[in-house]
């Protein structure tokens, strides 16, 4: 007999994901070949940029990088400063630091279709798929890369 539960458990999830991992492992040459290497675990990768006025946020990315990817998960421009090339400033940046620092040769992210597709376009990223309705009324763009 089983019980499912739905509450949020953190040790659970950490359990959940080397339990995964393992089992990842077991099954695929690659996931294997990642073990013990620079590329195994993901590492955060963020870049800034501050108004030197104002000390305000004026832009930024997050993302992370992991098994030689890039993944982007947030790029944002605050309003009055866009059209001056952050944005571009900001992705060449990621892009540097994922190639040259950590070895990353892809690169991949989101965005949705009243966002940035169009952008990520003219910086070399091509649309590998897309998810219609996500959220309802909204299509989701999955976009990649080759880096360098």
């Amino acid at each position: 007999m089983f019980r499912f539960e739905t509450e949020v458990d953190k040790e659970r999830r950490v359990l959940l994901g080397e339990r995964l991992e393992a089992a990842n492992a077991q099954r695929s040459p690659a996931m294997r070949a990642l073990a013990g290497t620079p590329h195994e675990d993901e590492v955060p990768l963020q870049v800034w940029v501050v108004d030197e006025t104002s000390g305000e946020l004026a832009a930024g990315l997050a993302g992370r990088t992991w098994a030689r990817w890039l993944h982007v998960d947030l790029l944002w421009v605050d309003t009055p400063h866009r059209g001056a090339g952050l944005g571009s400033q900001l992705l060449t940046a990621a892009e540097r630091e994922a190639r040259v620092g950590r070895g990353c040769t892809n690169s991949r992210l989101e965005t949705w279709d009243f966002q940035a597709p169009a952008f990520y376009r003219r910086h070399g990223y091509a649309v590998v798929g897309r998810v219609p309705d996500y959220p309802p009324g909204v299509t989701e763009y999955i976009l990649t890369k080759k880096l360098g």
